[in-house]
């Protein structure tokens, strides 16, 4: 999170979901975007098998039995669900700690941040309280500093949260 902006940060959040961040600040300044949530455009399936690996790969014995009933539960979910949550949107690219320090401004980086088509409108974005952060003092629980695009049916929390 100390290093350039536009490089990548990926922790470990309880131990069990790693997050993407995007280095915002100037070389130095921790600061930093976290990814709550992804529309997949196009890679649906590498989705789905990057995110069974990351399920399987948390389990202690992952059983053959149990990976299938996996597999079946993530080939349920909606294209535009499989990456709605910080740690469903690393998940969803494979993304691990590994990934820190990578360069999201490189064209050529397999991961990277890309402006939107040429005319394509602004989308409306909102703002609301953080979610999962009750344990904060209500003056920090409840400030406005969760960006989303307005009714994005991608985005992570409940649906009066988008």
């Amino acid at each position: 999170m100390f290093g350039p902006p536009g490089r990548a940060y990926v922790y470990l959040v309880y131990g069990m979901y790693d997050c993407l961040n995007i280095v915002t600040e100037a070389d130095g300044e921790p600061a930093a975007l976290l990814v709550r949530a992804l529309e997949p455009l196009e890679g649906e399936d590498l989705m789905r098998a990057a995110r069974l690996a990351a399920t399987l790969a948390g389990r202690r014995v992952p059983m053959a039995d149990r990976a299938a009933a996996e597999a079946a539960r993530i080939a349920r979910i909606p294209n535009h669900r499989l990456a709605s949550g910080p740690g469903l949107a690393a998940a969803a690219f494979g993304l691990t700690r590994a990934w820190t320090g990578r360069d999201l401004c490189d064209p050529s980086s397999p991961l990277r941040l890309e402006s939107p088509p040429p005319g394509e409108a602004e989308p409306r974005i909102r703002t609301t309280p953080r979610i999962g952060v009750d344990y904060a003092e209500p003056e920090w629980a409840g400030r406005p500093w969760r960006f989303v695009i307005a009714g994005h049916r991608s985005a992570s929390g409940p649906a009066s949260a988008r």
